[in-house]
């Protein structure tokens, strides 16, 4: 019901050249909405005229405005802080990211963790045997009990069978999963299911991926190094002319760059390939270009040799390095640096006060990787790991008997992501690396890891509690309302008051859940 109250009403909507307010379920994909100072973003979308700072804390639990001009995203249920700006609605209705939050909220919500399994097994024993115990204790009454024999004998037994009631222990599970995941939404934490959210607290091993989690994803080229003759536009506007066809981040620093400096491609390659985890290849005009790894280039049977010197010293800046070679020939080295997020450090810091071993993972190579984890406080990584391999990285470190937990936003991380104990996708990556995660993160704040973990263990001690007094109170109260405390003080539990005090169990399970909101995650 928060999630759903968070939706705007009305929508202020280009028409016919005129600007009008309709009700938010007759806004289309394609309208042409105005955005107000102070007013609710009604869908989601792209800014196609104007710029503001947005709030965007009830979707991402991220307190800071962000900044919004032309082309970037909006999200529906959002405030628009300052400016005024018109977008196009790119989603609608059900499509939006509330509904979608609010669909996976209901599912989580819905779902029964393992822990569960421990009550319900209980209870199908539990049951038949309170039965047993209620028949033993109208037996005892009616064959052993002061007079009225009848009378008291009934009370007993029905005090029995209330007092053993197991409402608490159904509630104790439920309760706290339907505050924890409710909670885990308000701050940019999207849980898929019980499942995960239980075994989130067993997690002793964090791996990340680098390129686009630890890192903006966003690299731009640092240096450029000829060989050859060669001058560093004609190695750019080479490399660039095969890089037009891939959507690799890399690819697009290299067309970044060839903009910058104005190159002109006038070519387009053909046989274009692109082979993951290594580099691009094609044919421009005749001519063979290969452009990726020093490892790409040796399969390609292409000597670095002359560029040793070059390529150690691009490394020891901590820079990727993409090789471009021509008809068997290398013509020189790119050096592309991607910025590491503002948050990783610590998020990763925070991780570690929670005894959690941190790892990473990348396709970069070793001394790159050594840079980066060093700059974080990273001590394990695994360097030039191809995309296919990336799963058997996460593999390893689950046969060391470790919980892993895999942190990753592209295609390429789907299946370390199902391999993982708990795939943790962040909520900017694709759709696939969404799909194979158990939780999503909205933002990209990367100290959210540490905090669903955090919220996982206080869910978790939280259903533990609940348990325990769930199976204590009938342990303790089920002798009491058979009769135990009548031979020494002469006390028989009333029904009436068997009523209350299995009431008051069910309550104070439900409370003990509810004191999960003030928990500070």
């Amino acid at each position: 019901r928060k999630l759903l109250g968070l939706q705007a009403k009305t929508a202020r909507v280009v028409r016919d050249g005129s600007e009008q307010d309709i009700p938010l379920e007759q806004v289309i994909i394609g309208d042409v909405i105005r955005v107000r100072p102070g007013e609710k973003i009604p869908v989601d979308g792209v800014i196609v005229e104007g710029a503001s700072a947005i709030d965007e804390s009830m979707v991402t639990g991220e307190s800071i405005p962000v900044d919004k001009g032309p082309e970037s995203p909006v999200i529906g249920s959002t405030i628009n802080a300052t400016g005024s700006f018109l977008f196009r609605a790119t989603k609608v209705g059900n499509e939006t990211m509330l509904a979608q939050i609010v669909k996976l909220v209901q599912e989580a919500q819905g779902s029964k963790a393992p822990i569960q399994r421990l009550a319900d097994i209980v209870s199908s024993y539990f049951v038949p045997i309170v039965i047993m115990l209620a028949l033993a204790t109208f037996a005892t009454w009616y064959a052993f009990g002061p007079e009225p024999v009848l009378l008291r004998a009934i009370l007993s037994t029905v005090a029995v069978l209330i007092i053993a009631c197991p409402c608490a222990m159904g509630l104790a599970t439920p309760t706290a999963i339907m505050v924890g995941t409710g909670i885990g939404a308000q701050h940019g934490i999207l849980i898929k299911d019980a499942a995960a959210l239980e075994t989130a607290h067993k997690v002793r091993s964090v791996v990340f991926d680098k390129t686009g989690t630890l890192t903006e994803g966003k690299p731009r080229v640092t240096v450029v190094k000829p060989a050859n003759g060669h001058t560093e536009n004609e190695v750019i506007q080479m490399d660039a002319v095969v890089e037009q066809s891939s959507s690799h981040p890399i690819s697009q620093a290299i067309l970044e760059e060839a903009k910058r400096r104005e190159i002109i491609l006038h070519a387009s390659s053909e046989q274009f390939e692109t082979v993951p985890g290594n580099g691009v290849r094609g044919t421009v005009s005749g001519t063979r270009v290969v452009s990726g790894t020093e490892r790409f280039m040796r399969s390609e049977g292409i000597s670095v040799d002359a560029l040793r010197g070059t390529i150690d010293e691009i490394l020891d800046g901590g820079n990727t390095i993409t090789i471009v070679a021509v008809d068997g020939s290398a013509i020189g080295v790119i050096g592309i640096a991607d910025t590491v997020k503002p948050t990783a450090k610590a998020g990763i810091a925070e991780l570690k006060k929670l005894g959690i071993e941190v790892a990473m993972i990348t396709g970069d190579h070793m001394r790159v990787a050594a840079s980066v984890a060093t700059q974080l406080g990273i001590e394990r990584y695994f360097a030039e790991v191809l995309p296919e391999d990336k799963a058997s990285a996460v593999m390893k470190l689950q046969q060391e008997g470790k919980t892993v937990a895999m942190i990753g936003d592209g295609i390429n991380d789907a299946p370390a992501l199902a391999q993982a104990d708990v795939g943790i996708a962040m909520g900017t990556g694709t759709d696939v690396a969404i799909e194979a995660a158990d939780i999503t993160l909205i933002n990209r704040d990367l100290r959210t890891v540490a905090s669903a973990i955090a919220l996982s263990r206080k869910t978790l001690r939280t259903i533990k509690l609940n348990l325990f007094w769930a199976f204590g109170y009938n342990i303790i109260l089920i002798p009491v309302a058979m009769g135990a405390l009548y031979p020494i003080w002469g006390i028989q539990l009333n029904p009436i008051f068997a009523s209350v005090a299995m009431a008051a169990s069910s309550i104070s399970v439900v409370l003990n859940s509810l004191l999960l909101k003030r928990a500070r995650i």
